[in-house]
């Protein structure tokens, strides 16, 4: 089954443990990939911890940069080849992510953010797109309480992150046939299981269950 979800939301989100849940729920009935940005692969990764690096010192612009040529690289080497595989990839983050992050909390505007990414992904969009809607001051209290990964980007200001959520907001506006918003505030058991349902129901409208 060749279909190409991505999760996303802010810090704290819970992407990670619902993509987990996710897979071993679908693999039942398919081959499944789970792959991140930035990352996936060895130079996805090298380029994910000089982005992350608490000690670079980069702007908005590079930053898009980068995250276009991870995600680049990413799509060629693993995702594509995935999907004409005929399996179901799930990935943690993609091109909203960079609408997010750069053109909304970085104020460079989603339409610069979109040409830059236009080159790097052409027209592989995703077939399905799980925001994992959450207030910023929650999903930062979760991550210091899980003592999770920290990055350059949790260093930033609260007023950041709302930033971040308001163009994730926006973006669940402009494409709401492909990004479906899940309360990410609910206990974890449902969120997985709406995440599931959003997915059961993309899957069942195109025949293919």
């Amino acid at each position: 089954m060749s279909v190409f979800i991505t999760f996303e939301g802010p810090e704290g989100s819970g992407k990670s443990t619902v993509i987990k849940a996710v897979q071993k729920h679908f693999e039942q009935d398919t081959e499944v990939m789970v792959t991140r940005e930035p990352g996936g692969i060895h130079v996805s990764e090298k380029i994910r911890d000089i982005i992350l690096d608490e000690d670079s010192n980069i702007d908005g612009i590079t930053e898009a940069l980068l995250f276009a040529a991870s995600r680049r690289v990413h799509l060629r080497e693993k995702i594509l080849p995935a999907l004409e595989s005929g399996q179901m990839v799930l990935c943690d983050r993609y091109i909203d992510s960079s609408l997010a992050y750069q053109g909304s909390a970085r104020n460079l505007g989603f339409e610069i953010v979109m040409e830059i990414n236009k080159i790097a992904v052409e027209n592989h969009m995703p077939d399905l797109t799980l925001y994992l809607k959450l207030e910023p001051e929650i999903g930062l209290s979760r991550k210091k309480a899980n003592d999770v990964e920290h990055n350059r980007l949790d260093n930033e200001e609260l007023n950041f992150h709302k930033y971040v959520v308001l163009g994730y907001n926006k973006l669940s506006e402009l494409y709401p046939e492909r990004i479906k918003t899940i309360d990410a505030s609910q206990p974890l058991e449902a969120v997985i299981e709406d995440a599931i349902e959003q997915i059961r129901i993309y899957i069942n409208s195109r025949g293919d269950l």
